[in-house]
């Protein structure tokens, strides 16, 4: 079955679109979306080539679709690769946009690197914040 018919067919009703506002944007929380909009080009479902970019304790997971894998075999069609946040953020920035790059699918390189600079920036410790100053009447009088 082609790519279209199948988003002709999907594109109404299924189980991963979010509507929260009447009017808004709709949302698609499918595994391959690299940037949760319901529309044909980020579709994870319907495309044959798919990059899914998703968190793992170590640092980023990156699933894609095996070259010439059957489409009845879901599982066994992808492959899986990480990460890990000790080789930096430029790194695997530079990991993502090269497999993007590499023939699945070029048009997602720039969402591919967003998804992946989130979900770094996600896992780094937050700095300790400083104490607080005081500041006029309290500051003159030092402390007590």
């Amino acid at each position: 079955m082609s790519n279209d018919l199948q988003w002709y067919l999907l594109r109404k009703n299924n189980a991963f679109i979010v509507k929260r506002v009447p009017e808004g944007p709709i949302f698609s929380k499918e595994a391959g979306n690299l940037a949760n909009l319901h529309s044909y080009k980020y579709s994870g479902l319907v495309n044959a080539k798919t990059i899914a970019i998703t968190e793992s304790p170590s640092g980023i997971q990156i699933s894609t679709v095996k070259k010439g894998a059957s489409p009845q075999a879901v599982h066994s069609a992808r492959a899986v690769s990480s990460i890990r946040n000790r080789s930096g953020g430029r790194r695997s920035a530079g990991v993502v946009a090269q497999l993007a790059k590499r023939g699945y699918r070029p048009d997602l390189r720039k969402a591919a690197i967003a998804r992946a600079s989130a979900i770094i920036a996600s896992q780094k410790e937050k700095k300790p914040s400083p104490p607080k100053k005081l500041r006029g009447k309290k500051a003159a009088a030092g402390p007590v």
